[in-house]
């Protein structure tokens, strides 16, 4: 068997370990026909082994079951609490880059407005403003948009999400697409495709419509799509900076 060995001595400690417990999170709902998901082969304090997967072009037909497996695994099950790791896991989580990536709040909630607002937008707007990221009007937009939730909560259960589903986080095989780097948590469901819509997906409207025949999203859900994407926004603006707070603060005058 081939294998991957992704090497991280700078990671912050137990960041490979919440990897690699959401890879092993994910990978249960497979067999209910959820997602295919890079297998764990060894996991150490700064490496992370996983069988080596070999990338193929995307099709059509790959994305509309990638779209149906999706929507199976979002509903395999994520307990009751928005934030919830994965089964085991008590600490935070991490999101981002490997070699420098951010904590991830797990702390739990009954709904998604209120952890949506005080464990991503706040804090993250708050790290922004620190650092210089976004100017204090800018920052000051996410708080907005962080008290203005509430009018946007679609009210739906947490689902089993992998948190980090830009395009470069599936790899296309001869098996379909396959999720690797997951920031997996008990989450909104909306935000995975959110995350696929920001970076651009192959057939991303193919992989909706599949989903959406599986298990159809909430009414307004193509209008919450900025909502979720604010804080990845505002992650690489103050990881990357560039043009990132620009766009965080022209997607975040949407919402307020």
């Amino acid at each position: 068997m081939a294998v991957f060995r992704k090497h991280s001595p700078d990671a912050p400690a137990r960041s490979i370990a919440w990897e690699a417990a959401g890879l092993r999170w994910l990978a249960e709902a497979t067999s209910l026909g959820g997602m295919p998901v890079a297998r764990v082969l060894d996991v150490g304090a700064a490496h992370l082994d996983l069988e080596r997967l070999t990338p193929v072009a995307p099709t059509r037909d790959a994305a509309g079951t990638f779209g149906e497996r999706l929507a199976r695994t979002h509903d395999s099950g994520a307990g009751t609490a928005y934030g919830a790791g994965p089964p085991g896991w008590s600490a935070d989580g991490w999101f981002g880059p490997a070699d420098r990536p951010l904590p991830l709040s797990l702390a739990r909630h009954d709904s998604w407005a209120p952890f949506y607002a005080q464990e991503r937008l706040l804090p993250i707007a708050a790290a922004c403003r620190d650092a210089g990221a976004l100017s204090p009007e800018q920052a000051g937009l996410l708080d907005r948009v962080a008290a203005r939730l509430p009018e946007h909560d679609p009210g739906e259960p947490p689902s089993r999400i992998h948190g980090d589903l830009w395009a470069g986080n599936v790899v296309w095989t001869d098996d379909g697409a396959t999720l690797i780097d997951p920031s997996a948590h008990a989450g909104h469901r909306e935000t995975d495709l959110a995350m696929l819509a920001l970076f651009g997906s192959a057939h991303l409207e193919v992989t909706l419509a599949a989903y959406q025949l599986v298990w159809p999203l909430a009414d307004g859900w193509r209008a919450r799509v900025g909502l979720h994407q604010l804080y990845p926004l505002a992650v690489h603006a103050l990881l990357f900076g560039g043009g990132y707070a620009a766009q965080t603060a022209v997607l975040a005058r949407r919402y307020v």
